[in-house]
């Protein structure tokens, strides 16, 4: 079911820790890492460890596991930016919006009165990430 799925993607090769990525959450199925180039605050990526290229790619089993760590996670990434809301976006494929071709879901805190940033080629302060991602772990422990 992994149809034109490249396993030399970025997630890929962060799920073979060949990139780094800062962790907030795993299990055996599934990783949860800080986006690099967030539209918000504690925007968090949460993927499968299979191989998956799209949502229609992905195994019942896996994606079930999958949908357990987005809501995990969401729940965290919620309490530890004191989020008024989420935003969990999931693209498919270019003329979806897919940019890295491994399945993944998008977790997006949202405050009211602030509209979402757009999506840039900017990179966030490696000190922000590490310091969201600490918060979200703290999250995930106190739950």
């Amino acid at each position: 079911m992994t149809s034109g799925y490249d396993s030399n993607n970025i997630f890929a090769k962060i799920l073979r820790s060949e990139l780094p990525c800062h962790r907030v959450f795993e299990t055996a199925d599934v990783l949860a890492f800080m986006d690099i180039m967030p539209r918000a605050p504690g925007h968090t990526l949460v993927i499968p460890k299979a191989a998956a290229r799209t949502l229609l790619d992905v195994t019942p089993t896996s994606l079930g596991a999958l949908i357990l760590g987005v809501q995990t996670v969401a729940a965290a990434v919620k309490t530890a930016m004191k989020a008024d809301g989420l935003t969990i976006q999931q693209f498919n494929e270019s003329a979806g919006g897919q940019v890295v071709f491994h399945l993944h879901f998008h977790v997006i805190p949202r405050w009211e009165g602030e509209a979402m940033r757009p999506h840039t080629a900017q990179m966030a302060p490696v000190e922000e990430l590490v310091a969201h991602a600490a918060r979200i772990r703290l999250a995930l422990d106190a739950a």
